[in-house]
């Protein structure tokens, strides 16, 4: 049997697809018996197909949505709202990083909440530093920091060609969310 090294995997870019890749990678590792939890950091509030099919696979695969939703033109007087979710959100990732509950965590769209300064790049490479040598540690959003990318083993960058909203095609169900 092989010996596991957790890695830092960082999927980022301005692409679609981010979540959806470590979402997969997320399966493709309980499917080969690891415990997955996953702290989003931007999603809360709307009921995403993904949250209705993590739930069938049961204990061993977790996601929880903590956050208020987008951030970007949100109004001034809602930002303590997005702060204090990414807050907590940060303090669930920190505990369930250094619980050993789990083989894998995924930090769903951390990279966003860094680049929206909800959360700061110091502390999440600090986090980053603390990993557990087994742990395998994603993170997704666009824009990673390069402090983020430097720590990483793994980087993927989506790149968006072509997107559906650009012909004015509103967000579909199944695809979007």
């Amino acid at each position: 049997m092989q010996e596991r090294q957790g890695l830092i995997i960082v999927h980022t870019g301005n692409g679609k697809g981010k979540t959806t890749a470590a979402l997969g990678m997320g399966l493709r590792a309980w499917g080969q018996g690891m415990r997955i939890m996953v702290i989003q950091f931007i999603k809360g509030g709307w009921k995403y197909g993904e949250l209705t099919a993590i739930e069938k696979l049961g204990p061993n695969y977790v996601i929880r949505p903590m956050g208020e939703g987008f951030v970007k033109g949100a109004a001034e007087n809602e930002l303590p709202a997005h702060q204090l979710a990414a807050r907590e959100a940060f303090q669930a990732a920190e505990e369930e990083i250094k619980s050993g509950n789990w083989d894998m965590v995924i930090l769903d769209e951390i990279n966003y909440a860094i680049g929206m300064k909800l959360v700061s790049v110091e502390e999440t490479v600090r986090l980053l530093e603390q990993k557990p040598e087994e742990l395998h540690l994603v993170l997704t959003g666009r824009n990673a920091a390069a402090e983020i990318i430097d720590r990483a083993d793994l980087v993927t960058e989506m790149k968006e060609i072509k997107h559906p909203y650009q012909a004015g095609i509103k967000a579909q169900k199944g695809i979007e969310f």
